[in-house]
Formats: C-alpha cells, sequence, structure tokens
C-alpha cells in the first residue's frame, strides 16, 4: 500500500470472441498493457489500426518502476497526443550533480542550449505515466483493452499468430495478423515460443527506496560515489511527483535481499544520508540485481518483440522504457505500410536491424556504467577514484565519469533506410541521414510553436526557402509528391521576418523565429530534408528534386527493390 497512490482497479470485461464458435481473427493483437504496449496501441490507433490489447493483471504498474522519460520519448509521446500531461504531471530536469566522497566534483547540464520545447528528463511514477497513457488510448477509441486475459499459448506458424488465452471465464482461443509482444522483462511469450535473451548478470545488489517527504533540493540528480553516509559503495537521489524521492543505495553482491528490505535496517541508512532531522516516510523498498541482455533477433515472422521483452539494462542511465518507446515509434509506422499494402514485408526486418542496433548501443553504455560504478577488482577500483580525483578540476576526466550515461535516442548511422549524403553536398552538424530530427521554435499562423509539432504521421519534406517565393517548377514538384501513392507532406521554412508570396495547397509555411532550425540543420535556401514517419532524418539536399525525393522515399520503405536490411551491427564507438 503506497501512501501517496491509490491502485485503481479495472474491470474483467467478457469479451464477444470467448464465445465465437471458431477463434475470432484480429489483424494485431498486443500483449502488454505497460509503457511500451500502451505506446504501440496509442501509435496503431493515431494511424486508424485497431488492435486487441491483453493484459494478464488488473491495474497499472504496482510500486517503484520506471521513473525518467527522456527528452527522445517525450517528443515521441508529443506526437501520440500524450506529452502535456506527462511533463505537467512530472518533475522536470536538465542539470545533474557528481560527488566524490565528501565534495562536489562537477556539475553537468544535459539541454545547455536554448530553443528546445521538452527538457533533458521527466521524472515521474511508472503508475501515473501508465494512466495517461490509457486515458489517451480510451480516448482514441480504436482499441479492444482486455484485462485479465492471460496469454497461455502462443503458435506462430505460417500466416497466422493462434493465441489460446485465460481468462476468468476460462480459455478461448483468436488469432491475429500480426503480435507485438511487450510483456516485460520475463516475457511469458518469449518462453512459450522457446527463446532466449542471453547476456551478462551484475553480480551486485541495490536498494531502492522511495520516501515521501518535503525537502527544498534543487531538482537534480545527485550521484555520490564512495560518500561518508555509504562508505564504498554509491547512492543516488532524484524527486519524483507527489514529494516523493527515489534512493538508490548500493549494497554489494553478498547483502541479504529480505534482511535489507526491513525497515530496521532501510530507515538508519536514510538518515545518514538525509540527517536525523529531516522527516520522511517510507513509501516503497525493495532490493534488485540486473541484467544486460538481449534476444538475439527481435523479429520471428509474425511475431515481434519490443521493450524490455525484447532488451534489458541496468536501471542506470534511464535506458529502460526509454528504449521500449522508441521501439514501438520505430516498428508501429512500418507494420501500418505493410498492413496497407504500400511496403513490402521486409520492411519489417529493417525493424529488426534498427533497434537490435540500439539495444546494443544501450547494453554498451549500461555496461560501462555498471563497470564505473562497481569496479570488479582493486586496479579498476584505483582507476575510477583517480578519474574522479581528476575531474574536480579536468574537463578531459568528466567525460571517462560514469554514473550512468543518460538516455539520449540512438543515430541509425548505418541504416540500410538512409539515402547516403550526395558527393559535393558539405553538410555540416549533427543532423545526418538516420538522426532523430531535432526541435526548434517556429512561427506557424502567426503564433509561435515548435517544428517537431509541424510535422505529420507520414514522409516529410522541408525545404529551407528564402523571401523570394518558390518557382513555379518547385511548386509544381512539391504538389505532385504529395499525390504520391506514398504521399510526402511538404513544410517551407523562411528566415525570421520573411514570407512567401504563395504556397502550393495544403503546403504549410514556418518561420524560424530564432534562427535555431537552420543552424541545427545546416540549412540555407534550397536545403532539403526528408523525415520518416518516426521523425529520423531519411535523406537530405542542397537543392529540391523530386525525382531524389521518391528515390528517398523507396528506399525508406523497402519499396526500392535494394539488397535486404544489414543485420544489426555493434555501435560504431564500440
Amino acid at each position: 500500500m503506497l501512501k501517496t497512490y491509490v491502485q485503481p482497479r479495472y474491470d474483467y470485461v467478457r469479451s464477444p470472441d470467448q464465445s465465437a464458435a471458431a477463434p475470432a481473427h484480429h489483424p494485431v493483437v498486443i500483449i502488454g498493457a505497460g509503457p511500451v504496449g500502451l505506446s504501440a496501441a496509442i501509435d496503431f490507433a493515431t494511424r486508424g489500426v485497431a488492435t486487441v490489447l491483453l493484459d494478464e493483471d488488473d491495474t497499472v504498474s504496482v510500486g517503484s518502476r520506471a521513473v525518467c522519460y527522456a527528452k527522445r520519448a517525450l517528443e515521441i509521446l508529443d506526437r501520440l497526443g500524450c506529452g502535456d500531461p506527462v511533463v505537467e504531471r512530472g518533475i522536470s530536469w536538465n542539470v545533474g550533480k557528481v560527488y566524490f566522497r565528501d565534495r562536489l566534483v562537477y556539475t553537468f547540464n544535459l539541454l545547455p542550449e536554448p530553443g528546445h520545447h521538452r527538457p533533458a528528463f521527466v521524472n515521474l511514477q511508472q503508475y501515473h505515466f501508465e494512466e495517461m497513457l490509457l486515458a489517451r488510448l480510451r480516448a482514441l477509441g480504436r482499441t479492444d483493452l482486455r484485462w485479465m486475459n492471460k496469454v497461455v499459448g502462443v503458435d506462430a506458424r505460417g500466416d497466422l499468430v493462434r493465441l489460446e488465452v485465460e481468462t476468468p471465464d476460462g480459455r478461448y482461443a483468436l488469432t491475429c495478423d500480426w503480435l507485438v509482444v511487450a510483456d516485460g522483462a520475463r516475457s511469458p511469450v518469449r518462453h512459450l515460443m522457446g527463446l532466449e535473451s542471453k547476456g551478462q548478470v551484475f553480480r551486485d545488489r541495490f536498494l531502492i527506496a522511495d520516501v515521501v517527504m518535503k525537502a527544498e533540493f534543487p531538482t537534480e540528480r545527485w550521484f555520490w560515489f564512495d560518500p561518508p553516509f555509504h562508505r564504498n559503495q554509491s547512492a543516488l537521489l532524484h524527486r519524483q511527483a507527489d514529494d516523493v524521492w527515489r534512493i538508490d543505495f548500493q549494497l554489494g553482491w553478498d547483502a541479504d535481499p529480505e534482511e535489507e528490505k526491513k525497515p530496521e535496517r532501510v530507515i538508519p541508512r536514510i538518515k545518514a544520508m538525509l540527517g536525523d532531522d529531516r522527516e520522511f516516510e517510507l513509501e516503497w523498498v525493495s532490493v534488485y540485481t540486473f541484467q544486460c541482455r538481449r534476444m538475439e533477433r527481435f523479429r520471428h515472422g509474425r511475431v515481434i518483440f519490443a521493450g524490455d521483452a525484447a532488451h534489458q539494462v541496468s536501471p542506470f542511465g534511464a535506458r529502460g522504457a526509454n528504449s521500449g518507446i522508441q521501439d514501438t515509434d520505430n516498428l508501429v509506422w512500418k507494420l501500418a505500410l505493410v498492413m496497407a499494402g504500400k511496403a513490402p514485408e521486409r520492411l519489417l526486418d529493417t525493424y529488426d536491424e534498427e533497434r537490435v542496433y540500439a539495444a546494443d548501443e544501450n547494453i554498451l553504455n549500461s555496461t560501462r556504467s555498471t563497470d564505473f560504478i562497481t569496479p570488479k577488482s582493486g586496479v579498476s577500483r584505483v582507476f575510477r577514484d583517480a578519474v574522479l580525483e581528476l575531474a574536480e578540476s579536468y574537463p578531459f576526466a568528466r567525460r571517462i565519469v560514469n554514473s550512468g550515461r543518460l538516455s539520449v535516442p540512438a543515430v541509425l548511422h548505418g541504416s540500410s533506410l538512409n539515402t547516403p549524403d550526395a558527393p559535393g553536398d558539405g553538410f555540416a552538424g549533427a543532423m545526418v541521414p538516420g538522426t532523430p530530427a531535432a526541435d526548434a521554435p517556429v512561427g506557424r499562423e502567426g503564433k509561435t510553436g515548435w517544428f517537431l509539432a509541424s510535422l505529420g504521421r507520414g514522409f516529410d519534406l522541408v525545404l529551407f526557402a528564402s523571401q523570394a517565393p518558390l518557382t513555379a517548377a518547385q511548386a509544381d514538384a512539391i504538389a505532385a509528391l504529395g499525390r504520391d501513392p506514398i504521399p510526402v507532406a511538404t513544410r517551407i521554412v523562411v528566415p525570421q521576418g520573411g514570407g512567401l508570396a504563395s504556397a502550393p495547397p495544403g503546403c504549410e509555411v514556418l518561420e524560424d523565429v530564432e534562427g535555431w532550425l537552420a543552424k541545427r540543420y545546416d540549412a540555407r535556401p534550397g536545403t532539403c530534408y526528408l523525415f520518416r514517419p518516426d521523425q529520423h532524418v531519411a535523406a537530405r539536399w542542397r537543392a529540391l528534386d523530386a525525382a531524389k525525393v521518391r528515390s528517398a522515399v523507396a528506399r525508406a520503405t523497402c519499396n526500392d527493390q535494394a539488397a535486404p536490411a544489414r543485420a544489426g551491427r555493434a555501435p560504431a564507438h564500440a
């Protein structure tokens, strides 16, 4: 029982499928109503695709789970229509501090540059987060959410997937064209299919203590190495909603989990950190170990795994839920195109290609964080402590300090869906093909808004123009692209104070009100960017050429008869 939250209970409702003479059929079934499954269902619903969502429980998550939602996940939530409530309810932060023993080593800002809509992170308890996603899902009205429906059998042969589902009224069967599995780290479906997730188990234990307290501490992430109140170990403190504060204590592998969870063990640790005079109440206590592992492949025919069901990382760096939401962001638009007959099925192999690469990057960073936080030898400990000593005075050492490399989106440099830059175009900056779009303030219809909000759910072409009108050829090309089988919507960006005498019908004009857009995209008049439906850069050019745009769309949807997608490769910096 939590002191600040009352767990909702959702009614089990008997489905007509349970009385059908033969198994009912649905295009898409999703298993797991956590953050990943709910995000997938919402994304499908915004694209007009009805789904069935099965969950074996009758409530949202219990206890203290995911806390930190990164900027990229928030931008995806904006596209799904539920970013605002998450940011308004949660605790926004950009700044972190690293301590070594009794002193501050350095401070870092994860979003030092202005001109961004969302903060680096928002802290919000997972149960609040899930309730907000559920509210959005209900409002869209295209999802049949079935509580207390536990999948106990999966037969994924041929062109259909058959499921056996256990309910309070007994078992029933249903079939689907596509099954999205988001049933968590233990993934019953993965086990039912005889599939494995391989990786490393870390021999250490950590105590989570969520406490309720009034404190005027800054809204920052504080991490300690070898602090006086918890010698030879590490500790972490950051704030959540409802005056709940998350505290993590490293315990060591030999700690007894059951003993360490007892209040008489937990309370003295917290008082040593906060001081005897600080009043607090225990909200939630648990002891955990963690693993960094993944499935070899995330797609198995018509069964596709996402989130913790596909890959796991340590909690340091907030890479779990954030990467799972990015999984669905990558998957849903591809599956929607395949289902509509606008892309071949092999487009789904690029979900495997791109998200296995992202998972490997997360696992690499998570493993490095864990190795720095918990040195495995005396030599490693001496090296770590020397780095921390140097970091107080020398910026180069701060790049080595690793208190949990915090979640950033994968840049899909090697994706087979990218169209490489043309020789001689000479782009500078970070927005290479495969990069998630960068946001910036823009003027829209006389009001200041945000660039990412102007992008749609399909392919978008952004043309940077001068104040002069478009040529007739440009206008004709833009109009024709909008009529293609996979249409391309165009946005025209003009400088601050600029405008166009005319624009093609349906073509939105954006004003680069502070100049950040041109700066972040290294744009000059004539520069074009093509964005995928998940807002990753697919291609860029210094001049508009409709034939090149069509070729890039074909490549990004596997309609170009190119070679099969490459398998996920190790991150370039591994």
